[in-house]
């Protein structure tokens, strides 16, 4: 098994030092859906819940959330953003959130894409929940992760 590299040579947490490593473009994307009642759908989609638009919300909810992913994952670094992007769409059986993540770094950007889709998908709950007790978010899942060297 490889070694973990959050983890110092006694078996304890550890922030990996990335201060030695070449800054390079670095692009991750992300996925999540979260099931919901066909009336919770039509709500959506007529913009009639109580709360506000619901897919606009989660997509501003969604990029601040990746904002602050070194604020909430405790060994990921804070890192230069160049670009969130976050959509949520209504599809048959709920709302698909989709996002991308951009920037310029010595690490990967995966957890502050995955956390956007997470962030967005928890505002649909919240705005949800008054009106569907049966919603069940699944789905999270990194779908791409890409370096490249600056040139």
């Amino acid at each position: 098994m490889e070694k973990l590299s959050h983890v110092d040579d006694k078996g304890k947490a550890n922030m990996v030092d990335v201060g030695c490593k070449t800054d390079q473009k670095r692009i991750a994307k992300a996925t999540g859906h979260i099931t919901l009642k066909q009336d919770t759908i039509e709500l959506i989609k007529d913009n009639s819940m109580k709360k506000g638009d619901v897919l606009t919300i989660a997509e501003i909810a969604g990029i601040q959330g990746g904002k602050k992913t070194s604020d909430l994952i405790p060994l990921c670094h804070p890192l230069q953003i160049t670009k969130l992007k976050v959509k949520a769409l209504i599809d048959d059986t709920g709302v698909r959130v989709n996002s991308e993540a951009r920037c310029i770094g010595k690490t990967g950007i995966e957890m502050e894409a995955l956390t956007a889709v997470s962030v967005a998908l928890l505002t649909v709950y919240d705005m949800c929940k008054a009106v569907d007790k049966e919603m069940k978010i699944d789905e999270v899942t990194l779908i791409e992760k890409t370096k490249e060297d600056l040139k």
